[in-house]
């Protein structure tokens, strides 16, 4: 039988050792956010606001997009249009950004657009966005994380 100072040790033990891997499966498969960031140009930023708001948004969303936030920001260099979307993890963001980038129906109104009014998008910029250790969490984003 074990004494009661080595049960509490082990118990200790237990604990911390779940902790970590509980930390390890997290930092694995946890959830992230997508900063994406579009060079927009001023002649034809009416019809760029248009495709993504009735168009890129709505088929974004078909493919299981969670667009958090839009804004519009005057950027150095111009114009940007950003725009933040949260998943569950990187596995599945890949997924469904390749879904999207095949999607006949994007594709068809990119044709489209473009025809009528050029090139809508510049430059590119995309970060993922992953929690530190020591950042306040969101309770959905916990939740997402079990």
């Amino acid at each position: 039988m074990l004494s009661f100072a080595r049960r509490v040790f082990l118990a200790f033990g237990l604990a911390a050792a779940a902790v970590l891997a509980a930390g390890a499966a997290r930092a694995e498969g946890s959830p992230v956010h997508q900063l994406r960031i579009y060079e927009i140009f001023e002649e034809n930023k009416q019809a760029f606001h248009e495709r993504f708001r009735d168009h890129a948004a709505r088929i974004m969303k078909r493919h299981g997009f969670d667009i958090v936030a839009m804004w519009e920001a005057k950027g150095e260099d111009g114009t940007e249009f950003v725009y933040l979307l949260a998943w569950p993890d990187e596995e599945t963001m890949r997924a469904r950004w390749t879904a999207f980038m095949a999607d006949a129906e994007w594709a068809a109104i990119k044709r489209e657009t473009g025809a009528v009014y050029g090139r809508l998008v510049g430059a590119i910029e995309d970060r993922v966005l992953r929690l530190t250790d020591y950042s306040p969490v969101p309770a959905e984003t916990l939740e997402g994380a079990r």
